[in-house]
């Protein structure tokens, strides 16, 4: 350590960055401080002996370097950044990386549009989430395609001559070629940013009275599509757990650590509403403050592509709270309030807090392979099940239109998800869209790959008609003597909103309560649905690679996807036009006519 002791006297007093490095210039820590030369002189003091953490850092540190910066802002935003870009061994890794999608209304164009976006910045335009659950977003953007008409494009509609498919099918007004005009236009993308804010009445009484008055007049039809958007509206929000109008967009932070282990459990509150709830797992904790891992985690989660919201509620101020505020408000382009309920208050604050909290603690507890008893015993008892269960399975069925149809079985076992008992499949015996029969064939066909050992809880993701044919499969497989190991429940969680159904009930039973059980059948859910849709997405990228495009001279990769994204087909394609197929970026007219003419000769061809 000779070198890096001798370097200490020519860091400066100022704010900046610094990086320990071991022989092989690997960076092991990155941190900010105020003043670099009187941190990194705390590194080597005979104090630091306590200190495991640091003392091990050290020992196997061979040199440090540091960055000067303007102020403590910079550094912590520079901070932030270097432990993105190099994940050091001895700082608070958050294991999810990933940049949660949003919703972007292009209020700056003169025809905004709705995009998905995984980037914001503040230009004005107006964003919404984040999302993260896709499934929510897409049904939203279904939704407003369906019933609000704005366009969902990224043509250069200036070039347009003619309105596209959207608007052949119904799902776009086409502003491009002024068949709407510019004020209905704008009332429309104005309602779709009270629709997903979410809770806005004044946007459903608009509605009610519009379709009033088409109905005095004996404009039914009209009228009916009012009435129908009104239900599609009412309908979604219903699905929101609304916590507290006041609250506003707010993130509670809740925390529990065990066995030098943590786990971080995010309630994303918007427009008063719970949007959604995300736990983080971070291992090896020993010897750091609450404060200082909170501050790790705000700092490393608000620096991705999510904007923070106005507020943060946590159960205390985290380390360096006046630099983290002034970096968040920056981030947000608006302040940022962090929030410490009195524990116990009888207040929604408080109350959300401990949400949190209690779910982050049955998180870890789950994670580390222990069960918590209590969430089994309420789900037995939910499900009229004999006992707690300790051997879960789950199927999905993913497909579009019949294409690339896959099925997926996960399974759940003491404690964890047991990955090697995995399985995917093609769907065979099926063809077309037929939703039970595809479940019936993936049900057996996993019943006799695990020889009839299956999981003594099996959750179906579907409605009635799914379960109905995954009980009746099970009843032909029992009937042929492949299982073993005593009885199997089976039962299945639909959505919109989420509910589970067992087998003989009438109703299905609300997973909308909060309860942990709730959140746990949804998370066996979300498992099985991540794994077969990744599945599906494979083989349909491999399809398209396959595609005829592939043969079209001037057609690469991008161009090829680019395509397939707006216009979702091939079919699509070559009923557009020339102009539409040019107006996207990359293209050209010459090139749109050289693909239609290639397309159109294949279809003749066939």
């Amino acid at each position: 350590m000779d070198k890096p002791l001798e370097k200490l006297a020519v860091v400066p007093p100022l704010p900046g960055v610094y990086l320990f490095k071991n022989a092989k210039e690997k960076v092991l820590y990155v941190g900010k401080a105020s003043r670099l030369r009187n941190r990194l002189r705390s590194y080597f003091h005979k104090s630091i002996s306590g200190d495991l953490r640091k003392s091990a850092l050290v020992e196997e540190a061979a040199d440090f370097t540091f960055v000067v910066t303007q102020n403590e802002i910079e550094a912590l935003a520079l901070e932030s950044n270097f432990i993105k870009q190099y994940r050091p061994k001895y700082n608070v890794i958050l294991k999810d990386d990933k940049n949660y999608p949003y919703l972007k209304i292009t209020v700056t164009q003169e025809w905004p549009a709705i995009e998905v976006v995984r980037r914001f910045d503040h230009g004005g335009d107006v964003y919404i989430g984040p999302y993260v659950s896709s499934r929510g977003m897409r049904e939203n953007i279904e939704l407003i395609r369906k019933y609000f008409h704005i366009r969902t494009c990224r043509y250069k509609i200036e070039n347009l001559k003619r309105p596209c498919v959207e608007y052949q099918i119904g799902h776009c007004s086409a502003p491009c070629v002024g068949l709407i005009s510019k004020e209905d236009y704008m009332a429309a993308v104005n309602d779709v940013i009270d629709f997903l804010k979410g809770g806005n009445q004044s946007l459903l009484i608009k509605l009610t009275n519009a379709m009033n008055a088409h109905a005095d007049a004996l404009e039914f039809e009209k009228a009916a599509l009012l009435r129908d958007k009104i239900a599609a509206i009412q309908e979604t929000w219903q699905q929101q757990k609304v916590i507290d109008p006041s609250l506003d967009d707010a993130d509670a932070i809740g925390f529990y650590a065990s066995g030098g282990e943590g786990m971080f459990n995010v309630f994303f509150i918007r427009g008063g509403a719970l949007a959604a709830v995300k736990d983080f797992h971070i291992k090896d904790i020993k010897g750091l403050s609450y404060k200082l891992l909170l501050y790790t985690f705000i700092e490393q989660f608000y620096n991705k592509d999510i904007a923070p919201p106005g507020r943060i509620i946590a159960a205390l101020k985290p380390a360096h709270t006046g630099t983290l505020r002034a970096w968040l408000k920056k981030r947000r382009a608006g302040a940022v309030e962090i929030i410490v309920p009195i524990p116990g208050a009888d207040d929604t604050a408080a109350g959300i807090l401990n949400m949190a909290n209690e779910t982050a603690k049955r998180n870890l507890s789950l994670k580390r392979g222990s069960p918590d008893t209590a969430i089994m015993d309420e789900l037995a008892k939910r499900l009229s099940l004999p006992s707690p269960p300790t051997d879960i399975g789950a199927f999905d069925v993913s497909t579009i239109s019949g294409s690339e149809s896959v099925g997926a079985f996960i399974r759940w076992q003491d404690g964890r998800f047991a990955k090697d008992s995995y399985r995917r499949l093609k769907i065979k015996t099926v063809t077309g869209v037929d939703d039970y029969s595809m479940m019936a064939e993936i049900f057996t066909r996993t019943a006799k790959n695990l020889g009839g050992g299956f999981p003594h809880l099996l959750v179906i993701d579907g409605g009635k008609g799914q379960l109905q044919s995954a009980t009746a499969a099970l009843r032909q497989l029992q009937g042929e003597g492949l299982f073993c190991g005593g009885e199997v429940a089976v039962v299945s969680i639909a959505k919109n909103p989420d509910r589970v159904f067992i087998p003989g009930a009438l109703r299905g039973i609300s997973l909308e309560d909060g309860s942990q059980s709730s959140l746990f059948l949804k998370r066996i859910r979300d498992e099985v649905h991540r794994f077969a849709i990744t599945y599906h997405r494979k083989l349909r990228e491999q399809r398209m690679k396959r595609s005829a495009l592939e043969s079209i001279k001037g057609i690469s990769k991008k161009r090829r996807l680019e395509l397939l994204r707006h216009f979702n087909g091939i079919e699509a394609i070559r009923n557009s036009t020339a102009e539409e197929i040019s107006s996207l970026k990359g293209f050209n007219l010459k090139l749109a006519k050289t693909i239609l003419t290639a397309l159109q000769g294949d279809a003749k061809d066939s």
